[in-house]
């Protein structure tokens, strides 16, 4: 058998052979988008990313014969073991070639460290965490990821299995057609009578009032997801670094708020799938791959509902009806027909009995592993 050398991510080279590794487990697959490399290193930037204000992590390379066959992160994140009151650790960035050993090695590698740190159940992948690109892809793998949802080959679930990783949670992902949504009756008489009641008025996101909007989404984040399974909270400066990054990238017109009176409600994200961009660009914004994002905007055909939360006083109205209706109607006004809701977590009655209201095609699964270490 070959050695399997795994080692820790130390220099500037190795972080980009840890970056750059997936053009090699990717190559010639027609359904992987590459990230964009200057993404991958604000990402992984321990100094610059506030992730890691209250988290860390250790990035490792598995070698074999002098070749890169394997990478992947451990990652402690104490803001989830405050919020949950347990010892848990993360691993992510999980790429590898089709050899069990290779994977075996990796995993150990990062359980190794994680249990140095203190934890003693690790659940993953998570890059790095709930609120970044979260869960392996189990079902769908005939077609592209949408914009920061995640990809693997399907051997993966192989490499997991075999080690003992076990499900924590899957991860639903339904595809909606404008077509479908406009002949839901039920849909457009639920959101009727759900506004009619509440008296809420759903506006678009103010750019020029950017700052304030910003505010209006702390609020409501963290107070409507705080009971779903694996919620971390992000801090103001998570959510302020979040924003900076969408500001270029949103559409304000399908990104909605919703008020009572003159409470803040709810929010919806729904974002254009750049990923139709990203895939022609290879990884690099420069020196051409700016002008393909600039000009290629109005090709986009794809959106991505990537979260849609009522706080808990208005929770259970048919406020999330109002917020889809609106969503899809106002991004086929943006010429964009076709939208993925996800992810959706698999027992989240509310959310799922939504997008099947829609007549969403439940078209893709994720998954969350878990192990006892």
């Amino acid at each position: 058998m070959k050695e399997i050398r795994v080692k820790r991510v130390v220099t500037d080279k190795e972080l980009m052979q840890f970056i750059k590794f997936p053009w090699k487990v990717y190559a010639g697959d027609q359904y992987w988008v590459p990230p964009l490399i200057m993404d991958r290193k604000k990402i992984l930037d321990r100094k610059k990313n506030p992730f890691f204000e209250h988290a860390e992590m250790e990035m490792f390379l598995a070698e074999q014969d002098n070749q890169i066959v394997g990478r992947i992160a451990a990652i402690k994140n104490d803001l989830h073991n405050k919020e949950h009151n347990d010892k848990a650790g993360f691993w992510g960035f999980f790429e590898c070639i089709n050899d069990q050993s290779v994977a075996n090695a990796l995993f150990d590698t990062a359980i190794d460290w994680l249990k140095k740190k203190g934890c003693d159940k690790t659940f993953g992948p998570a890059n790095p965490s709930s609120n970044d690109e979260y869960g392996m892809l189990i079902e769908g793998f005939d077609d592209e990821p949408r914009i920061l949802m995640t990809y693997n080959p399907r051997y993966y679930l192989e490499l997991c299995d075999n080690y003992g990783f076990r499900k924590a949670k899957d991860l639903n992902a339904y595809k909606l057609e404008n077509k479908k949504v406009a002949g839901s009756e039920k849909l457009k008489r639920v959101a009727e009578i759900a506004t009619k009641r509440s008296g809420i008025q759903i506006t678009s996101l103010n750019m020029k009032d950017f700052d304030r909007e910003v505010a209006k989404v702390k609020y409501v984040y963290n107070k409507a997801w705080a009971a779903n399974w694996g919620f971390v909270p992000m801090t103001d400066h998570e959510l302020d670094h979040m924003a900076k990054d969408l500001k270029q990238l949103i559409n304000p017109k399908i990104v909605l708020f919703g008020q009572i009176k003159d409470e803040v409600v709810g929010f919806s994200l729904c974002l254009p799938d750049y990923n139709q961009i990203f895939k022609k660009m290879n990884g690099r914004l420069f020196p051409f791959g700016i002008f393909r994002l600039l000009f290629g905007k109005k090709s986009i055909t794809w959106s991505r509902v990537i979260t849609l939360g009522i706080i808990p006083e208005y929770q259970k109205r048919g406020l999330d009806a109002v917020f889809y209706y609106e969503t899809l109607n106002r991004a086929h006004n943006e010429g964009i027909d076709l939208g993925e809701a996800s992810w959706i977590l698999e027992d989240n009655a509310m959310m799922n009995r939504g997008a099947q209201v829609m007549q969403g095609d439940l078209y893709k699964k994720y998954r969350i592993y878990e192990k006892n270490i």
